[in-house]
């Protein structure tokens, strides 16, 4: 596995790669690997890509401070583990070459409107416009690829599948189902923050919208059900939604089929999210 840092580095060996005939697929992380990450490198590897994952925590969609400084860092772990994986090209750029002007305000921000004012973007105000204009820059340096994201963070992966469409990028957007623990907690590297009380309670949030998916309704009584699986076992609830997976339009409840249900709350002050696709039967 090589390792860079250097911008130049990394478009070059990108384009090397497509010239010998490979097809890269990028992995954008932040770091503090687990097996959700694996898995994306897996799908990558499966495809027979040169795999490119870069480890950059983005300071730009940190709407908290305090939230940055306690966002676990592993880089000695990361690159063991990102070796064993089968990664071909692991980038860990500077924040100097990322955002060389940071602390002071980027001139350029990337916004996908309508789809990033609401659901974690009500709570985190700047944190999709620090998301899309990192996620814009990675493509940018990498170019022609496949990107590979999580389904845990879905609202994140329709803003990015919809800015691709926007602005063009040669870039396909390959989604890799949630990768949960035995008993069902989502994969976060905010896990490790958890007391073991805490862990517990986040339980809440795998259940709730597994009992969403468990049963058709309508979008109120799913919302319903949701929130109360989450207050039961104890998480400060931010939001239980149902939206149309593309769209994220909040669904109706003249509306049925197909929709993406959505939990965000707090344990032991951690932000935890949680996703599941649920059926809709209209009134």
């Amino acid at each position: 596995m090589e390792v860079v840092s250097d911008l130049d580095a990394w478009r070059h060996a990108a384009a090397a790669a497509r010239q010998r005939g490979r097809t890269v697929g990028l992995v954008p992380t932040m770091g503090a690997l687990h097996a959700g990450h694996d898995s994306l490198v897996r799908a990558a590897r499966d495809r027979g890509d040169y795999v490119i994952m870069t480890i950059f925590v983005n300071p730009r969609q940190f709407n908290d401070p305090a939230d940055l400084r306690a966002y676990p860092r592993t880089p000695e772990t990361d690159r063991a583990r990102a070796a064993a994986l089968g990664v071909d090209l692991l980038v860990e750029p500077s924040l100097e070459q990322m955002w060389p002007a940071y602390p002071a305000p980027v001139a350029t921000t990337v916004h996908v409107g309508g789809m990033t004012e609401h659901l974690e973007g009500a709570d985190r105000p700047g944190h999709f416009d620090g998301v899309a204009s990192v996620v814009a820059k990675l493509f940018a340096l990498t170019g022609p690829a496949r990107a590979y994201f999580g389904e845990k963070d879905f609202q994140q992966l329709a803003m990015v599948r919809q800015m691709v469409t926007d602005l063009g990028f040669a870039v396909e957007v390959v989604a890799c189902p949630i990768v949960r623990e035995e008993d069902g907690l989502a994969l976060s590297s905010r896990n490790v923050r958890l007391s073991g009380a805490g862990r517990q309670r986040a339980l809440g949030l795998s259940r709730a919208v597994a009992a969403a998916a468990a049963q058709p309704a309508t979008a109120s009584v799913l919302r319903q059900r949701m929130r109360g699986v989450l207050e039961a076992a104890g998480v400060e609830v931010a939001y239980a939604e149902v939206v149309d997976p593309v769209s994220l339009r909040p669904s109706r409840d003249t509306e049925s089929g197909r929709r993406r249900a959505l939990v965000a709350g707090r344990v032991d002050g951690v932000r935890l999210i949680d996703n599941a696709d649920v059926e809709l039967e209209g009134e």
